[in-house]
């Protein structure tokens, strides 16, 4: 059984979220009935909500609709990873806020989406380090060029929990593994950062990836990370743009078919259990 550590819900009748009209493959509701019924045909036994990136005044209410959303009955979600802005000067009452609600399991705020410099300021990177205690993780989605810039961030907070999407967001149409695979090593070097396998089937030819395209970044960050430090997410519905989940989950158990149960029981959920006290 997967847990699925990355699931985004588009609900346009509820939120406000910009940055679709701009991607039209994904300009359209992705709604949390459609993927209960999918995770039960795909052995999907829980997940976390990851933020789509809705209006700034409208986080909060983001995260309100999950709630609501979990206390369906017998609903799959088990928290949710909240937007937020490190880079403005009212994020602490923010952070108390979303500390407070057992709801919030984690923070993201997208990097490849905002100029470089924003997480380079004294403010994003002091707030961030306010995160340590709190029991809230930060993902960090950034692109390889921006590995350097990640690496700056989790230097600071030592006691901040991170997790890296996407692994790490590698070009793979491109099959490209410079500076990718500078960057993987590095960050695996610091203990606390963790590694998300998830996204990568989007990153490939929409047309024409294969297994074997992807099969050596999900190796290399696995390789890299360790068992113990990697979880598994679906990144639906951005992974339509590759073929969809059960594609997806299809490659994920091709991609482990010869790793040990131990290891593949820490990727599938054991490791996203502890890591966000679930």
């Amino acid at each position: 059984m997967l847990f699925d550590t990355h699931l985004h819900l588009i609900y346009r009748d509820r939120l406000d979220y910009p940055w679709l009209s701009d991607v039209e493959a994904l300009n359209r509701d992705s709604r949390f009935d459609t993927y209960s019924r999918d995770a039960a045909r795909l052995g999907i036994e829980g997940c976390l909500h990851m933020e789509v990136d809705v209006a700034e005044p409208l986080i909060e209410d983001e995260t309100r609709m999950i709630e609501e959303l979990m206390a369906e009955p017998e609903s799959l979600l088990r928290g949710a990873i909240s937007s937020c802005r490190p880079e403005h000067t009212d994020f602490p009452a923010f952070l108390e806020r979303a500390a407070s609600n057992p709801s919030v399991k984690g923070l993201r705020r997208v990097l490849h989406v905002v100029p470089d410099e924003t997480s380079t300021t004294a403010t994003f990177r002091d707030n961030i380090r306010r995160m340590a205690g709190t029991g809230l993780t930060f993902d960090l989605c950034v692109f390889p060029r921006q590995h350097n810039l990640a690496l700056e961030l989790v230097d600071h907070c030592p006691d901040v929990q991170f997790v890296l999407d996407h692994c790490g967001v590698p070009d793979v149409a491109a099959q490209s593994f410079d500076p990718w695979r500078e960057g993987i090593k590095a960050l695996s070097q610091r203990p606390n950062v963790a590694a998300k396998i998830s996204g990568v089937i989007a990153y490939g030819d929409p047309q024409s990836w294969t297994l074997e395209d992807i099969r050596p970044y999900v190796d290399e960050t696995a390789a890299a990370f360790g068992s113990d430090r990697i979880v598994w997410g679906s990144d639906s519905p951005v992974c339509n743009l590759g073929g969809g989940l059960a594609i997806w989950v299809a490659a994920t158990h091709n991609l482990t078919a010869r790793w040990s149960d131990d290891e593949r029981n820490a990727l599938y959920r054991n490791n996203a259990c502890r890591l966000w006290h679930l």
